[in-house]
């Protein structure tokens, strides 16, 4: 940890420009971005998304492992840059003031329509604007693979049933 106050007077000292301190920093920020990404790769590989919606009437993507009681939010760009009410032609004056009541509506919203209205959210990690997770804890035992458990319908881009 002897780098960051070498840097640090580094930058005082201006033996760093200072348009080089944006290049520096970059890498750093990539890193978090990749490890989440990695993270987010391993736990949810494989698991068939689910769609959720609350009272906003916009629907937010669910991945739940169950094995690991963790269920990721998903949300998409546009709602998160307008918030809420699109469907009203309304425009949420502050989406970034919303955004943690809304993802966390919509974890409860979904244990509670997947049965498991007794089970507490007890964690929550903020990846980034459009992706939080959120883990659980319920007082029934963890059920084995391949248990049929209840689903809420996915989302199949260009699948239309008849």
């Amino acid at each position: 940890m002897r780098r960051l106050p070498r840097l640090a007077r580094a930058i005082r000292e201006k033996a760093i420009p200072a348009w080089a301190i944006p290049v520096l920093t970059v890498p750093l920020l990539a890193g978090c971005t990749a490890t989440s990404f990695s993270y987010i790769s391993k736990v949810y590989v494989g698991l068939p998304s689910q769609v959720v919606t609350i009272g906003c009437k916009e629907p937010y993507e669910v991945y739940d492992n169950r094995q690991i009681r963790r269920v990721l939010i998903v949300s998409n760009a546009l709602r998160e840059i307008t918030g809420c009410n699109l469907n009203d032609l309304r425009i949420d004056p502050d989406p970034d003031a919303s955004r943690v009541g809304r993802f966390r509506a919509a974890a409860r919203a979904y244990l509670d329509e997947t049965v498991r209205e007794e089970c507490r959210i007890t964690g929550e990690t903020v990846f980034d604007d459009m992706k939080s997770e959120f883990a659980y804890s319920c007082a029934a035992p963890i059920e084995a693979r391949g248990t049929k458990v209840p689903r809420l319908p996915g989302r199949r881009p260009g699948f239309t049933t008849q």
